[in-house]
């Protein structure tokens, strides 16, 4: 199958007065039209930086990408001008963020802020444009749409806010969709909802969608394949049915150890495991492996020289020492 967007070895760092944060340290992503990938870790492991990396809206001044390449449909897209890049984001890579409320302008109704988007890519006039925007709110779940769309933000409960920023992201039907933890402010069972949802419209758009969450309940519901990200760096890289049967990284199974199970996160004999410790200063050069200093199963060498990638098999990979 054709790659959609190949990251290639991607390293982003911001440059603040206390020093070099290295957020994005070596990265590598395959995504293949359609498909959903789940990027998992931490807060503070890089996941936002990387799905901003892509979109290239890393803060003017302070992020920068100084190594490897972003590749969508062949082209590099850190090689592209502001305008070419422009011309892709929304139509072609559209992004839906973590807090709809903060993302989402309180001034302006839904409808405009849709139509924003058809503006800048389409040739159409503005009749056009409001039916455009009141099929894709009604395709995700809006109730009386023609009316609704006049609403402000604040008139919109969390889950409809998010459907929005849904709806904006998909207004223009992209091949890619960039979703920074859409559902961690919603309760349950709005999360439930926009989860199936998204899975409904991937479903029927063929939008292939990177999932960023560190909610591995969530990447188990929606994603075919995982990549668990820490301090930076991915550790490992499998289908999700194996990542969950058989994990490698102590990481990984930290994680999984740590979630409580679907079936009764409280029942006295499940006792759930913590890992020790904090994710490491990302200002900081580490030594070796970046987990070590957290890890159960650490050795000598895992304190010395960093871990190399290991293909496990052929779609599953790890970054540990463990198993060289």
């Amino acid at each position: 199958m054709t790659e959609l967007l190949i990251v290639r070895d991607l390293a982003t760092h911001l440059f603040t007065p206390q020093g070099i944060i290295r957020a994005v340290d070596g990265v590598d992503i395959t995504v293949h039209p359609g498909e959903v990938i789940g990027v998992v870790g931490e807060s503070g492991c890089g996941k936002t930086i990387l799905a901003l990396s892509i979109m290239r809206l890393l803060p003017q001044g302070i992020g920068k990408i100084v190594r490897g390449d972003i590749v969508f449909e062949g082209r590099s897209l850190l090689n592209l001008s502001d305008d070419e890049i422009r011309q892709i984001r929304g139509s072609k890579i559209s992004m839906v963020f973590q807090e709809p409320m903060t993302a989402l302008n309180p001034v302006f109704r839904i409808g405009d802020q849709i139509m924003e988007a058809i503006f800048a890519h389409q040739d159409v006039d503005r009749r056009e444009a409001r039916e455009m925007a009141v099929e894709m709110l009604s395709r995700v779940g809006f109730p009386n749409p023609h009316k609704r769309i006049y609403d402000y933000p604040h008139q919109l409960s969390g889950g409809m806010r998010q459907r929005v920023m849904i709806a904006m992201a998909l207004i223009l039907k992209p091949c890619l969709m960039l979703a920074d933890e859409p559902t961690t402010a919603l309760d349950v069972t709005i999360q439930a909802q926009i989860l199936d949802l998204m899975k409904d419209l991937q479903s029927n758009l063929g939008t292939a969608i990177v999932f960023i969450t560190h909610d591995l309940g969530v990447v188990r519901v929606i994603a075919k394949h995982v990549a668990v990200m820490y301090a930076g760096e991915v550790v490992e890289l499998a289908p999700v049915e194996d990542l969950f049967s058989q994990p490698y990284h102590p990481y990984t199974v930290g994680l999984i150890e740590s979630t409580p199970p679907a079936e009764g996160a409280f029942l006295k004999e499940k006792r759930l495991n913590t890992i020790p410790g904090n994710v490491p200063s990302m200002i900081m050069q580490i030594k070796g492996c970046r987990f070590h200093d957290r890890c159960r199963e650490g050795m000598a060498i895992c304190t010395e020289d960093k871990p190399p990638w290991l293909e496990i098999s052929p779609s599953h990979g790890v970054r540990c020492w463990k198993y060289v």
